[in-house]
Protein backbone atom coordinates (compact mmCIF):
# COMPACT_ATOMS: atom_id res chain seq x y z
CA UNK A 1 0.00 0.00 0.00
CA UNK A 2 1.20 3.47 -0.91
CA UNK A 3 -0.27 6.84 0.11
CA UNK A 4 0.19 10.48 -0.78
CA UNK A 5 -1.60 13.64 0.33
CA UNK A 6 -2.10 17.18 -0.93
CA UNK A 7 -3.64 20.13 0.95
CA UNK A 8 -5.33 22.64 -1.37
CA UNK A 9 -6.01 26.23 -0.34
CA UNK A 10 -7.93 27.52 -3.37
CA UNK A 11 -11.07 26.34 -5.14
CA UNK A 12 -9.51 27.02 -8.56
CA UNK A 13 -6.70 24.45 -8.21
CA UNK A 14 -5.05 22.92 -11.28
CA UNK A 15 -3.97 19.39 -12.21
CA UNK A 16 -0.36 20.34 -11.51
CA UNK A 17 -1.27 20.91 -7.86
CA UNK A 18 -2.01 17.18 -7.60
CA UNK A 19 1.16 15.90 -9.29
CA UNK A 20 2.38 14.42 -6.00
CA UNK A 21 -0.63 12.08 -5.87
CA UNK A 22 0.03 10.71 -9.36
CA UNK A 23 3.30 9.23 -8.16
CA UNK A 24 1.48 6.55 -6.13
CA UNK A 25 -0.99 5.70 -8.94
CA UNK A 26 -3.99 5.83 -6.57
CA UNK A 27 -6.97 3.54 -6.99
CA UNK A 28 -8.76 5.23 -4.06
CA UNK A 29 -8.97 8.97 -3.41
CA UNK A 30 -10.61 10.62 -0.40
CA UNK A 31 -11.63 14.28 -0.53
CA UNK A 32 -12.56 16.26 2.61
CA UNK A 33 -12.98 20.01 2.58
CA UNK A 34 -14.81 23.25 3.21
CA UNK A 35 -18.25 23.46 1.51
CA UNK A 36 -16.99 26.15 -0.89
CA UNK A 37 -14.95 23.52 -2.77
CA UNK A 38 -18.13 21.53 -3.51
CA UNK A 39 -20.62 24.30 -4.32
CA UNK A 40 -19.92 24.47 -8.07
CA UNK A 41 -20.78 20.78 -8.46
CA UNK A 42 -17.83 20.02 -10.75
CA UNK A 43 -15.22 18.97 -8.16
CA UNK A 44 -15.77 15.27 -8.78
CA UNK A 45 -15.56 15.60 -12.55
CA UNK A 46 -12.32 17.59 -12.29
CA UNK A 47 -10.72 14.96 -10.05
CA UNK A 48 -12.00 12.05 -12.15
CA UNK A 49 -10.48 13.59 -15.26
CA UNK A 50 -7.09 13.68 -13.52
CA UNK A 51 -7.46 10.25 -11.89
CA UNK A 52 -9.73 8.22 -14.22
CA UNK A 53 -8.80 4.84 -12.67
CA UNK A 54 -9.44 5.84 -9.05
CA UNK A 55 -12.59 5.43 -6.99
CA UNK A 56 -13.22 8.85 -5.45
CA UNK A 57 -15.31 9.65 -2.38
CA UNK A 58 -15.53 12.75 -0.21
CA UNK A 59 -17.69 15.31 1.54
CA UNK A 60 -17.90 18.81 2.92
CA UNK A 61 -16.80 19.17 6.52
CA UNK A 62 -16.86 21.14 9.76
CA UNK A 63 -13.06 20.97 9.77
CA UNK A 64 -10.44 18.95 7.92
CA UNK A 65 -7.91 16.42 9.25
CA UNK A 66 -4.60 15.68 7.54
CA UNK A 67 -1.13 14.46 8.36
CA UNK A 68 -0.37 18.02 9.46
CA UNK A 69 -3.26 18.26 11.92
CA UNK A 70 -6.60 20.10 11.88
CA UNK A 71 -7.48 22.81 9.35
CA UNK A 72 -10.43 24.89 8.23
CA UNK A 73 -11.23 26.16 4.73
CA UNK A 74 -8.95 23.62 3.05
CA UNK A 75 -9.41 20.62 0.74
CA UNK A 76 -7.52 17.50 1.80
CA UNK A 77 -7.00 15.14 -1.15
CA UNK A 78 -5.39 11.79 -0.29
CA UNK A 79 -4.46 9.08 -2.76
CA UNK A 80 -4.16 5.42 -1.78
CA UNK A 81 -2.74 2.62 -3.92
CA UNK A 82 -3.91 -0.85 -2.89
CA UNK A 83 -1.75 -3.57 -4.44
CA UNK A 84 -4.15 -6.52 -4.01
CA UNK A 85 -7.54 -5.06 -3.09
CA UNK A 86 -10.38 -4.40 -5.53
CA UNK A 87 -12.62 -1.37 -5.02
CA UNK A 88 -16.06 -0.31 -6.22
CA UNK A 89 -18.00 2.93 -5.70
CA UNK A 90 -21.73 3.39 -5.43
CA UNK A 91 -24.11 6.22 -4.64
CA UNK A 92 -27.81 6.81 -4.26
CA UNK A 93 -30.04 9.84 -3.92
CA UNK A 94 -31.67 10.42 -0.54
CA UNK A 95 -35.10 12.01 -0.80
CA UNK A 96 -35.44 13.50 2.66
CA UNK A 97 -35.39 12.21 6.20
CA UNK A 98 -37.91 9.43 5.66
CA UNK A 99 -35.84 8.01 2.79
CA UNK A 100 -32.77 7.35 4.97
CA UNK A 101 -33.18 3.57 5.23
CA UNK A 102 -34.12 3.16 1.57
CA UNK A 103 -31.14 5.24 0.44
CA UNK A 104 -28.69 3.17 2.48
CA UNK A 105 -30.16 -0.07 1.10
CA UNK A 106 -29.93 1.09 -2.51
CA UNK A 107 -26.34 2.25 -2.08
CA UNK A 108 -25.10 -0.99 -0.50
CA UNK A 109 -27.19 -3.10 -2.87
CA UNK A 110 -25.10 -1.81 -5.78
CA UNK A 111 -21.92 -3.14 -4.17
CA UNK A 112 -22.81 -6.84 -3.96
CA UNK A 113 -21.89 -9.23 -1.16
CA UNK A 114 -19.32 -11.51 -2.79
CA UNK A 115 -15.85 -10.86 -1.39
CA UNK A 116 -16.94 -7.58 0.24
CA UNK A 117 -14.81 -7.02 3.32
CA UNK A 118 -15.67 -3.43 4.13
CA UNK A 119 -17.66 -0.34 3.15
CA UNK A 120 -16.66 3.25 3.83
CA UNK A 121 -19.80 5.38 3.65
CA UNK A 122 -20.53 9.11 3.63
CA UNK A 123 -23.97 10.67 3.96
CA UNK A 124 -25.41 14.15 3.97
CA UNK A 125 -25.49 15.65 7.44
CA UNK A 126 -28.58 17.79 8.01
CA UNK A 127 -31.64 15.95 6.65
CA UNK A 128 -30.91 12.32 7.40
CA UNK A 129 -31.61 9.79 10.13
CA UNK A 130 -28.19 8.19 10.46
CA UNK A 131 -29.52 5.22 12.43
CA UNK A 132 -31.99 4.35 9.68
CA UNK A 133 -29.32 4.90 7.03
CA UNK A 134 -27.16 2.24 8.67
CA UNK A 135 -30.09 -0.21 8.94
CA UNK A 136 -30.54 0.15 5.19
CA UNK A 137 -26.85 -0.35 4.43
CA UNK A 138 -26.68 -3.48 6.57
CA UNK A 139 -29.70 -5.02 4.84
CA UNK A 140 -27.69 -5.79 1.70
CA UNK A 141 -24.31 -6.86 3.10
CA UNK A 142 -22.99 -9.74 5.18
CA UNK A 143 -22.72 -9.53 8.97
CA UNK A 144 -18.91 -9.79 8.80
CA UNK A 145 -18.55 -6.74 6.51
CA UNK A 146 -17.05 -3.73 8.30
CA UNK A 147 -19.06 -0.52 7.83
CA UNK A 148 -17.52 2.81 8.88
CA UNK A 149 -17.76 6.44 7.82
CA UNK A 150 -19.64 9.59 8.75
CA UNK A 151 -22.12 12.34 7.98
CA UNK A 152 -20.95 15.44 6.13
CA UNK A 153 -20.63 18.89 7.68
CA UNK A 154 -20.94 22.47 6.47
CA UNK A 155 -18.55 24.43 8.69
CA UNK A 156 -21.01 24.34 11.59
CA UNK A 157 -23.88 26.08 9.77
CA UNK A 158 -26.17 22.98 9.74
CA UNK A 159 -27.83 24.18 6.53
CA UNK A 160 -26.45 22.34 3.47
CA UNK A 161 -23.80 19.64 3.20
CA UNK A 162 -22.25 17.94 0.17
CA UNK A 163 -21.18 14.41 -0.68
CA UNK A 164 -19.02 13.34 -3.63
CA UNK A 165 -18.89 9.98 -5.44
CA UNK A 166 -16.60 9.98 -8.47
CA UNK A 167 -18.08 12.60 -10.85
CA UNK A 168 -21.28 13.06 -8.84
CA UNK A 169 -21.52 15.88 -6.28
CA UNK A 170 -24.70 16.81 -4.43
CA UNK A 171 -26.40 17.68 -1.17
CA UNK A 172 -28.78 14.71 -1.40
CA UNK A 173 -26.40 11.77 -1.80
CA UNK A 174 -25.42 8.66 0.12
CA UNK A 175 -22.07 7.36 -1.16
CA UNK A 176 -19.93 4.34 -0.42
CA UNK A 177 -16.77 2.55 -1.46
CA UNK A 178 -16.55 -1.23 -1.14
CA UNK A 179 -13.29 -3.11 -0.49
CA UNK A 180 -12.99 -6.67 -1.81
CA UNK A 181 -10.68 -9.60 -1.22
CA UNK A 182 -8.95 -11.43 1.60
CA UNK A 183 -5.88 -9.19 1.61
CA UNK A 184 -7.46 -5.98 2.91
CA UNK A 185 -7.49 -5.58 6.69
CA UNK A 186 -9.80 -3.01 8.27
CA UNK A 187 -9.51 -2.06 11.93
CA UNK A 188 -12.05 0.20 13.63
CA UNK A 189 -12.65 2.01 16.91
CA UNK A 190 -15.00 4.68 18.21
CA UNK A 191 -14.79 6.29 21.65
CA UNK A 192 -16.07 9.49 23.25
CA UNK A 193 -14.52 10.55 26.54
CA UNK A 194 -17.56 12.47 27.80
CA UNK A 195 -18.56 12.47 31.46
CA UNK A 196 -22.17 12.12 32.71
CA UNK A 197 -23.85 14.69 34.95
CA UNK A 198 -27.33 15.14 36.34
CA UNK A 199 -29.92 12.42 37.01
CA UNK A 200 -30.86 9.55 34.72
CA UNK A 201 -34.00 10.35 32.72
CA UNK A 202 -36.39 8.08 30.82
CA UNK A 203 -37.49 8.74 27.24
CA UNK A 204 -41.26 8.62 27.67
CA UNK A 205 -42.18 9.73 24.15
CA UNK A 206 -40.08 9.66 21.00
CA UNK A 207 -40.49 8.97 17.31
CA UNK A 208 -37.38 8.06 15.37
CA UNK A 209 -34.88 10.84 15.99
CA UNK A 210 -37.39 13.29 17.54
CA UNK A 211 -37.59 13.36 21.35
CA UNK A 212 -40.89 14.64 22.79
CA UNK A 213 -40.79 13.98 26.53
CA UNK A 214 -38.39 13.01 29.31
CA UNK A 215 -40.04 11.61 32.46
CA UNK A 216 -43.33 12.87 31.05
CA UNK A 217 -42.15 16.49 30.70
CA UNK A 218 -41.48 18.32 27.40
CA UNK A 219 -37.92 17.39 26.47
CA UNK A 220 -36.90 20.91 25.49
CA UNK A 221 -38.09 22.31 28.85
CA UNK A 222 -36.03 19.72 30.75
CA UNK A 223 -32.99 20.40 28.61
CA UNK A 224 -33.20 24.17 29.05
CA UNK A 225 -33.26 23.78 32.84
CA UNK A 226 -29.82 22.16 32.72
CA UNK A 227 -28.34 24.61 30.22
CA UNK A 228 -29.38 27.75 32.11
CA UNK A 229 -28.12 30.84 30.27
CA UNK A 230 -26.66 28.68 27.52
CA UNK A 231 -30.21 27.71 26.50
CA UNK A 232 -30.34 31.03 24.62
CA UNK A 233 -27.65 29.62 22.29
CA UNK A 234 -29.62 26.55 21.20
CA UNK A 235 -29.39 24.55 19.00
CA UNK A 236 -25.65 25.31 18.78
CA UNK A 237 -25.15 24.94 22.53
CA UNK A 238 -26.42 21.37 22.23
CA UNK A 239 -23.05 20.33 20.82
CA UNK A 240 -21.53 20.94 24.25
CA UNK A 241 -24.12 18.86 26.14
CA UNK A 242 -25.11 15.66 24.33
CA UNK A 243 -27.13 12.74 25.69
CA UNK A 244 -25.75 9.30 26.48
CA UNK A 245 -28.10 6.37 25.85
CA UNK A 246 -27.94 3.98 28.81
CA UNK A 247 -28.76 0.36 29.46
CA UNK A 248 -31.66 -0.50 31.77
CA UNK A 249 -29.21 -0.85 34.67
CA UNK A 250 -27.73 2.60 34.06
CA UNK A 251 -24.51 1.43 32.40
CA UNK A 252 -23.43 3.24 29.25
CA UNK A 253 -24.06 1.65 25.85
CA UNK A 254 -21.34 3.71 24.17
CA UNK A 255 -23.95 5.60 22.12
CA UNK A 256 -24.13 9.39 22.36
CA UNK A 257 -26.70 11.60 20.65
CA UNK A 258 -26.18 15.24 19.67
CA UNK A 259 -29.01 17.73 19.13
CA UNK A 260 -29.41 18.96 15.56
CA UNK A 261 -32.50 21.10 16.10
CA UNK A 262 -35.14 22.28 18.56
CA UNK A 263 -38.82 23.07 18.16
CA UNK A 264 -39.91 25.68 20.71
CA UNK A 265 -43.58 25.34 19.79
CA UNK A 266 -43.69 21.54 20.18
CA UNK A 267 -41.07 21.40 22.93
CA UNK A 268 -39.06 18.75 21.07
CA UNK A 269 -35.42 17.95 20.40
CA UNK A 270 -34.23 16.48 17.08
CA UNK A 271 -31.11 14.29 17.01
CA UNK A 272 -28.81 12.93 14.31
CA UNK A 273 -29.95 9.37 15.08
CA UNK A 274 -32.76 7.50 16.76
CA UNK A 275 -33.68 8.15 20.39
CA UNK A 276 -35.35 4.87 21.45
CA UNK A 277 -38.63 5.27 23.33
CA UNK A 278 -38.55 3.95 26.94
CA UNK A 279 -34.74 4.05 26.95
CA UNK A 280 -32.78 5.80 29.71
CA UNK A 281 -30.52 8.77 29.01
CA UNK A 282 -28.20 11.13 30.84
CA UNK A 283 -26.62 14.44 29.94
CA UNK A 284 -22.89 14.56 29.22
CA UNK A 285 -20.12 17.15 29.41
CA UNK A 286 -16.40 16.94 28.77
CA UNK A 287 -12.92 18.11 29.62
CA UNK A 288 -10.22 18.23 26.97
CA UNK A 289 -7.99 15.63 28.60
CA UNK A 290 -10.83 13.12 28.69
CA UNK A 291 -11.59 13.69 25.00
CA UNK A 292 -7.94 13.16 24.07
CA UNK A 293 -7.89 9.94 26.07
CA UNK A 294 -11.03 8.87 24.21
CA UNK A 295 -9.30 9.47 20.88
CA UNK A 296 -6.33 7.38 22.02
CA UNK A 297 -8.66 4.54 22.97
CA UNK A 298 -10.34 4.65 19.56
CA UNK A 299 -6.94 4.33 17.87
CA UNK A 300 -5.96 1.43 20.12
CA UNK A 301 -9.17 -0.38 19.23
CA UNK A 302 -8.58 0.19 15.51
CA UNK A 303 -5.03 -1.11 15.71
CA UNK A 304 -5.96 -4.13 17.84
CA UNK A 305 -5.06 -7.35 16.09
CA UNK A 306 -3.44 -5.58 13.12
CA UNK A 307 0.23 -6.52 13.07
CA UNK A 308 2.36 -4.59 10.60
CA UNK A 309 5.77 -5.45 9.26
CA UNK A 310 8.25 -2.70 8.44
CA UNK A 311 7.49 -3.10 4.72
CA UNK A 312 3.72 -2.69 5.00
CA UNK A 313 1.90 0.58 4.58
CA UNK A 314 -1.25 1.80 6.30
CA UNK A 315 -3.93 4.42 5.90
CA UNK A 316 -6.19 5.89 8.60
CA UNK A 317 -9.43 7.83 8.20
CA UNK A 318 -10.47 9.84 11.27
CA UNK A 319 -14.07 11.02 11.63
CA UNK A 320 -14.54 13.17 14.71
CA UNK A 321 -17.58 15.15 15.82
CA UNK A 322 -17.88 18.92 15.36
CA UNK A 323 -18.90 19.10 19.04
CA UNK A 324 -15.47 17.86 20.10
CA UNK A 325 -13.88 20.54 17.93
CA UNK A 326 -15.93 23.27 19.59
CA UNK A 327 -15.20 22.01 23.10
CA UNK A 328 -11.44 21.54 22.57
CA UNK A 329 -11.03 24.75 20.57
CA UNK A 330 -7.32 25.63 20.17
CA UNK A 331 -6.29 22.26 21.60
CA UNK A 332 -8.12 20.23 18.95
CA UNK A 333 -4.86 19.07 17.34
CA UNK A 334 -4.17 17.13 20.54
CA UNK A 335 -6.74 14.44 19.73
CA UNK A 336 -5.36 13.93 16.21
CA UNK A 337 -1.81 13.78 17.57
CA UNK A 338 -2.96 11.19 20.10
CA UNK A 339 -4.30 8.97 17.32
CA UNK A 340 -1.20 9.42 15.18
CA UNK A 341 0.99 8.53 18.15
CA UNK A 342 -0.62 5.09 18.25
CA UNK A 343 -1.14 4.52 14.52
CA UNK A 344 2.41 5.59 13.78
CA UNK A 345 2.53 4.18 10.27
CA UNK A 346 1.10 5.51 7.04
CA UNK A 347 -1.02 8.52 6.17
CA UNK A 348 -3.88 10.12 8.14
CA UNK A 349 -6.89 12.00 6.79
CA UNK A 350 -10.45 12.71 7.89
CA UNK A 351 -12.94 15.36 8.89
CA UNK A 352 -15.15 16.85 11.60
CA UNK A 353 -18.65 15.52 11.11
CA UNK A 354 -22.32 15.66 12.10
CA UNK A 355 -22.29 11.95 12.94
CA UNK A 356 -19.86 9.04 12.98
CA UNK A 357 -20.51 5.51 11.69
CA UNK A 358 -18.72 2.56 13.28
CA UNK A 359 -19.41 -0.87 14.81
CA UNK A 360 -19.69 -1.16 18.57
CA UNK A 361 -17.59 -4.02 19.90
CA UNK A 362 -18.05 -6.44 17.01
CA UNK A 363 -18.28 -6.05 13.24
CA UNK A 364 -22.00 -6.68 12.81
CA UNK A 365 -23.13 -4.14 15.40
CA UNK A 366 -22.66 -0.94 13.39
CA UNK A 367 -24.20 2.20 14.91
CA UNK A 368 -24.46 5.94 14.40
CA UNK A 369 -22.38 7.83 16.96
CA UNK A 370 -22.14 11.46 17.99
CA UNK A 371 -19.35 13.21 19.86
CA UNK A 372 -16.86 10.39 19.24
CA UNK A 373 -13.51 10.03 17.56
CA UNK A 374 -13.98 7.21 15.05
CA UNK A 375 -10.91 5.63 13.44
CA UNK A 376 -10.79 3.31 10.45
CA UNK A 377 -7.40 1.69 9.86
CA UNK A 378 -6.67 0.18 6.42
CA UNK A 379 -3.79 -2.17 5.70
CA UNK A 380 -3.03 -5.01 3.29
CA UNK A 381 -1.53 -8.41 4.06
Amino acid sequence: MKTSQVILNKVDFSASDLTKLREVQPNWITVFGHPSFFESGNLGARLKEIFPKAEIIGCSTAGEISDKGVDDNKLIVTGVHFKKTNLKSSWCEIKGLDDSRNSGAKMSGQLGKDGLRGVFVLGQGVNVNGSELIVGIKSNINEDTVVTGGLAGDAGAFVKTYVLSNEKVGSDITAGVGFYGADVKIGFGSTGGWDPFGPVRQVTKASGNVLYTLDGEPALDVYKKYLGEKAKELPGAGLFFPFAILKDNGDQTGLIRTILGVDDKEGTLTFAGDMPENSFVRLMSAKNAALVNGASTAAELAAKGVVLSESEGAFSVLVSCVGRKLVMSDEIDDEVDAVKGILNKGCVTGFYSYGEICPVGFVGDCKLHNQTMTVTYFTES
